[in-house]
């Protein structure tokens, strides 16, 4: 079995570092990607990313854990409805069940306002993550996740206002899910309450 955590879209894979120290310590050993790094070199929009993530998953044999966040969360989702055979379990955290159309047009004009340098942290240009951003903006899986019936483990911070009711419709559609909100915690669980999501991971994929 292969674990695979996947990171958000203001994110990059060592923002998982604390989580993956914490679980390699207790014998789980994650597999973290960089989304960006997956697609260097190429146009990247979501097409592209879903692509490369979903080559990487199909390059083990071996039946995968996903758990994502937000961004990270709808990848995991997308290719589990593609290749619900490929699933073990499946974690979603902060993951919109669409993408709000209002929020992103007012995000993407902050995005265009802030230095360059913010986003070289994350590993991608200004340019490419504006892109992709626009790109999500059709995304609703919400329907077709209702078919899936791997066990999947819905997350959402306490704190996280704009996720609690994706969180809830997620729970409420996908028969074989739990759903959790993490106390102390906004939308970056594995930032914000790293401690307490090593342990609900661990329990989850224990227990699957």
């Amino acid at each position: 079995m292969k674990n695979i955590l996947i990171h958000g879209l203001g994110q990059n894979s060592k923002d998982w570092d604390t989580i993956k120290n914490e679980l390699e310590t207790r014998g789980i050993f994650p597999i973290v990607p960089d989304l960006f790094n997956l697609t260097k070199g190429g146009k990247l929009d979501y097409p592209t990313v879903y692509q490369a993530f979903s080559e990487l998953c199909e390059s083990y044999k071996d039946k995968l854990n996903l758990c994502g966040l937000s961004l990270g969360g709808l990848l995991a989702l997308n290719y589990a409805i593609q290749y619900p055979k490929k699933i073990n379990s499946l974690v979603l955290i902060g993951t919109p069940f669409e993408i709000p159309k209002g929020l992103l047009k007012f995000q993407n004009i902050v995005f265009r306002f802030m230095p360059k340098a913010a986003f070289q942290n994350m590993g991608v240009s200004k340019k490419d993550f504006i892109r992709l951003s626009k790109s999500m903006v059709d995304l609703n899986f919400m329907d077709s996740a209702a078919a899936l019936d791997c066990p999947a483990l819905i997350l959402c911070g306490a704190n996280d206002k704009a996720n609690m009711e994706s969180a809830k419709r997620f729970h409420e559609a996908m028969k074989n899910s739990n759903l959790v909100i993490v106390e102390d915690s906004s939308h970056e669980v594995n930032k914000d309450n790293p401690r307490k999501l090593v342990s609900v991971l661990q329990d989850f994929w224990e227990g699957n």
